[in-house]
């Protein structure tokens, strides 16, 4: 795109984000910084409607940019703005809980981002993947009633409440308990197959025909655990725009666990979908714009923001990418803080 167009392209984006309403030529010519006649911003919009990157209202005389309009605006002519520091103290006030974990940091930063953009904001989550089972507890909490309980690396506590046939003993319930955390502290999660736990049911011999429930509970757990958790904040804000479907909105908001694989196709930078591309993000008229975090250098999962279109993408972006490299910063620190715990309590043991 030479110089004129990509002038003419950038002042008709920035205008529509503006106002929301289509954009005219004269209007343009009267724009400070733009030093071409009006009939020559016609004829070049005219051209950049031909080459799909503006669209052409019926009721209107004015253009408006396409998503491929503002794809390329987003990639070659933003200015993203700086982050005003009194929003970067609100942001870090709300991840400064040197006591949450994982879950905590990835939940609170995306009801952070919500507010600051005043979008609604989604967040996924995959990072209990890299996590190890740091201990597994079992209590009884009824008749033929127990809770098995599975802390991992992270900090996270996941139950699963099961029914068994008759109840346990202290004696049993106390064996199982050390079989489980014999075997199963520090396994990674990912390792938990089927196989494994078969290998399980074989070394626990004749106690598995009257403890199988529970080792069942322990494989569904894992594979609870294992799935992509699929966080969205701020859906009021979905709401209140005028210029979304309503029946739309209500789709997205149910079918909001179908989001994971279309917000973890990219692993780096920033990943912008548009509505009008379809796929399983279908709001018109919308955008979700999104950039990965990570633990231990490996991708945990995203943080993004869903709006109309005409976001504000000089704003929006620069908080998506503060706050993705926050929220890496965090996991790793709270990895760690995490390892230097379970090796004080070894040590304590040890004693």
């Amino acid at each position: 795109m030479d110089g004129r167009s990509s002038e003419v392209l950038a002042a008709v984006v920035d205008e529509y984000i503006r106002t929301g309403e289509p954009v005219g030529s004269k209007a343009l010519s009267e724009k400070p910084g733009i030093r071409v006649s009006s009939a020559t911003i016609r004829n070049t919009m005219a051209q950049l409607e031909q080459d799909g990157y503006l669209g052409h209202p019926h009721t209107s005389a004015g253009r408006v940019p396409t998503y491929k309009g503002f794809r390329y605006y987003v990639e070659h002519l933003m200015n993203p703005e700086p982050i005003n520091p009194e929003q970067i103290s609100v942001i870090d006030s709300m991840l400064s809980d040197g006591a949450m974990t994982g879950e905590d940091i990835i939940q609170n930063a995306s009801a952070a981002l919500a507010e600051v953009t005043k979008c609604a904001s989604v967040a996924t989550n995959h990072s209990t993947k890299f996590s190890v089972i740091t201990k597994v507890d079992v209590i009884p909490t009824g008749r033929r009633m127990y809770v098995l309980l599975m802390i991992t690396s992270d900090g996270a506590v996941h139950n699963k409440v099961c029914r068994m046939e008759f109840d346990l003993t202290d004696e049993q319930t106390a064996g199982f308990i050390e079989f489980l955390n014999q075997h199963l502290s520090g396994v990674n999660l990912e390792s938990m197959s089927a196989e494994y736990i078969e290998g399980l049911a074989a070394a626990m011999g004749g106690y598995m025909l009257s403890l199988s429930p529970l080792l069942r509970a322990v494989y569904e757990l894992s594979e609870e655990m294992m799935k992509d958790s699929v966080e969205v904040h701020g859906e009021s804000n979905l709401i209140a725009c005028r210029e979304f479907p309503m029946q739309e909105v209500v789709d997205f908001i149910e079918r909001k666990s179908e989001l994971s694989s279309l917000l973890d196709g990219a692993f780096s930078g920033i990943n912008i979908r548009f509505g009008e591309e379809g796929g399983t993000f279908a709001i018109s008229n919308g955008a979700m714009v999104s950039a990965s975090y990570y633990k231990d250098g490996k991708p945990a999962g995203t943080l993004g923001v869903v709006g109309p279109m005409r976001l504000d993408y000089r704003k929006v972006i620069p908080y998506i990418e503060y706050l993705s490299r926050k929220v890496t910063l965090l996991l790793s620190e709270n990895g760690s803080a995490g390892r230097q715990l379970e090796g004080s309590k070894e040590e304590d043991d040890d004693e």
